[in-house]
């Protein structure tokens, strides 16, 4: 069965199926998204998402999270403005950058939405590990491009898929918020369609340059 894929509207067949579970590949962008029938609902994402660990005196989620927070340091210091998209209910990674000084402002549509802050425009916008539960992809990068300021970074984090991985056997596929799963092909395909000047990919760690 053929289906438009939600990033960027490429046709797709089945990619993955058993059971519980499928997943469609697009043949434009590469991304690989979830039968939208496996969705779960608001009350239920946010229920397992309840779940999550985070905290900032979690040594392991530290060293987790880690890579975007080098990242972050590295190309902005104290008088940029940056926006931590998809906090969760622990926005640990706003939380140790204030501490050094940063102003990052905190936006998570499940638990602080604040619409009025989709209004401003940001130095660099930080989401770790938020980019896999886009169930509107399309319209999601849309809002985080037009966040941005001229020559500012959206700075994310997510597991990549590559041909090496044994998907049936892949842990990242089995969470039931993780609805769009990408391929270094469908970031360079994301970089060309909204004309960001530069993407880079470093393991988990993928930094776009408006």
């Amino acid at each position: 069965m053929a289906v438009k894929c939600p990033l960027c509207f490429g046709k797709s067949s089945s990619f993955f199926k058993r059971k519980v579970q499928e997943f469609f590949e697009c043949k434009n962008c590469m991304g690989i998204f979830r039968d939208t029938k496996q969705f779960l609902n608001k009350n239920e994402e946010k229920k397992r998402y309840q779940h999550h660990k985070n905290n900032i005196n979690d040594l392991g989620y530290l060293k987790f999270a880690s890579p975007i927070l080098s990242a972050i340091k590295k190309y902005f210091n104290t008088k940029h403005k940056g926006l931590d998209f998809g906090a969760g209910h622990t926005p640990v990674i706003s939380e140790l950058l204030k501490l050094d000084g940063y102003q990052v402002d905190i936006y998570d549509p499940l638990f602080f939405k604040n619409e009025l802050l989709l209004k401003n425009k940001y130095d660099f916008i930080s989401s770790c590990e938020v980019i896999e539960h886009f169930y509107n992809p399309l319209k999601e990068f849309t809002l985080l491009f037009n966040l941005l300021k001229p020559r500012g970074k959206l700075i994310m984090m997510t597991y990549i898929y590559d041909k090496t991985i044994d998907f049936e056997k892949w842990f990242y596929k089995n969470d039931p918020t993780h609805v769009f799963i990408y391929q270094k092909e469908t970031f360079l395909w994301i970089k060309k369609h909204f004309g960001y000047k530069n993407v880079k990919i470093d393991n988990r760690l993928i930094v776009f340059s408006r």
